[in-house]
């Protein structure tokens, strides 16, 4: 056997942006996109794809450029998540949610060759221009993308517009062939940066052949059937909408793209276009509560929401399933090309009590079939831990979906994969069943009188109080222990008059830290409580616990068991 060749018809490349070309061949009357009024086939994505990228190859554009895009999930960056790779350039997605510093920085570090920005970003995108050396300035081409419905603005320089890259663009039928022809799918594809919660982000290359199997991966994790009318309320910025960009155009399914998420929108969306799947983080879930609910009971089936990003508490999980949602927990990193742990749903589990279901629905789950091992390791003699719920480790994992490593960093990317695996920084146990759960990231883990603390346990109590909307639990130095629990706690807003609020403030406190007494171990348990409008997040939605360390430190118990403040 071993004189059967490989050759081109048993050895294509994986690709993922193979998923347009068969979208348009087999499901040709399907809508692919929906955009307010606007609305394209599938044909059509595939017209305009190819367009885009001859357009791109046009302005010299070669093999492994950057093409950066700064857009909400507007149709423009989904096209480009086939078009840029189609024309053998790296797409960078930047996160809208960032400053200029901090786009600048990407600038400087991924080095662009053309940046594609929405017109409504074109503040951010001119202050990010100014803090770059003129050199750099001057080598970037921009290219502004205005809404499909609305006429072009012309600018003094009269710089180049999306929709007429498009429509100048003239593939030739050899052309469009090798578009799709890859020659190694190792090569990468996008170079996304991480959203820095800990450090300073970095990016993350990731291949063909990692998002091709990542992709696959989400949908059958998901169990996703075809043709899904899929709503896009996770950014195309974060992680490729965890590859949902090209998962859905496997499935032949339509891409409803929205600018802002709100209640009203997802509702009114999910009315008008009969969604059945969308992603998000846990925040989203809470803005699903804070909205006016659709009465979803005439549907006969729920909307399949992944979220992930951070855990959600059950408490969370359980209120936004009574309004017609069906919550499946993933795991995942930018290290990783998105998620890589499915809770994945056992029949028995339907016959447990409602609170230990939405226990099972809080766990981050199994492996993709991407992924060639998961393990949770002991840090110090890198030795699997028990399966047996309780031991913690760090969570490990190998296979092709993870990422190349992090661009012009090597000293990085040989401390992610030291020891033969990718580590993520992420504390957590396996169960007997072989299901990984989370129970803190390492810089999380607060250590009172030499007793680990999980602050996701401590908010998961946090969130089942009626009144609290978001939690977050971080350590405070204790002058007998070292560390103590704080908790930053947002309260759903008041519909009553205010009343006394330094009255109703002591009492909240009160309140919180006499509950979490009642529900948890005390050496658990918040010595003090801080309320906040709002806990402070990245572009991604995660809470930055760093910011709320910092103001922790400056809280101290003193030997007689009261707060002051450090000077």
């Amino acid at each position: 056997m071993d004189n059967l060749a490989l050759c081109e018809a048993n050895n294509a490349p994986l690709t993922p942006i193979t998923f347009l070309k068969r979208a348009s061949e087999c499901y040709p009357n399907r809508t692919s996109i929906i955009y307010g009024e606007t609305r394209f086939t599938w044909p059509q994505t595939y017209d305009r794809c190819c367009r885009l990228a001859a357009s791109l190859l046009s302005l010299n554009i070669a093999k492994n450029d950057i093409v950066s895009v700064l857009a909400p999930n507007i149709p423009a960056i989904y096209e480009m998540h086939f078009a840029v790779p189609m024309a053998g350039a790296v797409l960078n997605p930047i996160n809208t949610r960032l400053d200029a510093k901090s786009i600048a920085a990407i600038f400087r570090h991924a080095q662009p060759k053309i940046l594609f920005v929405d017109r409504n970003l074109e503040t951010l995108a001119r202050a990010t221009l100014h803090l770059l050396p003129d050199e750099e300035q001057r080598n970037l081409l921009v290219i502004f993308i205005d809404e499909p419905d609305r006429p072009k603005r012309i600018s003094s320089n009269d710089q180049l517009d999306y929709e007429e890259l498009i429509r100048r663009g003239e593939p030739s039928s050899s052309s469009v062939a090798r578009m799709f022809r890859i020659q190694n799918e190792h090569d990468p594809i996008s170079l996304n940066y991480t959203s820095g919660t800990t450090s300073e982000p970095k990016g993350v290359v990731v291949s063909h052949r990692g998002v091709y199997l990542s992709s696959l991966s989400v949908i059958m994790g998901w169990e996703m059937g075809k043709f899904p009318v899929y709503l896009w309320t996770l950014p195309m910025f974060h992680c490729n909408g965890w590859n949902l960009t090209w998962s859905v155009a496997a499935r032949g399914g339509t891409n409803v793209c929205i600018r802002h998420v709100s209640a009203p929108e997802i509702y009114k969306n999910i009315e008008l276009h009969g969604v059945t799947h969308m992603c998000c983080v846990p925040t989203v879930l809470n803005i699903l509560l804070q909205g006016n609910s659709l009465d979803m009971s005439q549907r006969s089936k729920p909307v399949q929401v992944l979220t992930g990003g951070s855990s959600p508490p059950t408490a969370l999980v359980e209120k936004v399933q009574r309004l017609g949602f069906e919550v499946l927990h993933v795991y995942g990193l930018t290290e990783a090309t998105g998620a890589v742990l499915f809770c994945e749903w056992h029949d028995e589990w339907n016959r447990l009590p409602e609170k230990q279901q939405m226990e099972m629905k809080a766990r981050q789950g199994v492996g993709i079939l991407a992924l060639a091992d998961v393990d949770v390791k002991n840090k110090k003699t890198q030795e699997s831990v028990p399966r047996d719920g309780k031991t913690m480790g760090e969570i490990v994992m190998k296979g092709s979906s993870i990422m190349k490593g992090y661009l012009r960093n090597p000293k990085a990317t040989s401390e992610a994969f030291k020891h033969g695996w990718l580590h993520t920084g992420d504390i957590g146990v396996i169960h007997p069943d072989g299901h990984i759960q989370i129970k803190d990231r390492s810089k999380d883990i607060i250590i009172s009188g030499g007793e680990n603390i999980n602050s996701i346990e401590v908010e998961n109590v946090l969130y089942k109080y009626k009144k609290v909307l978001e939690a977050a639990v971080v350590a405070m130095p204790h002058p007998m222990w070292g560390e103590t629990p704080c908790a930053f706690v947002v309260l759903e807003k008041r519909k009553t008059g205010q009343g006394d609020c330094d009255d109703q403030f002591m009492t909240r406190e009160g309140d919180l830290i006499k509950y979490c007494r009642e529900n948890l171990p005390h050496f658990m348990c918040p010595k003090r409580v801080v309320f906040m409008g709002e806990l402070p997040k990245n572009g991604n939605g995660k809470i930055l616990k760093h910011k709320l360390r910092n103001i922790a430190k400056s809280l101290v118990i003193n030997d007689d068991n009261t707060i002051g403040i450090k000077h």
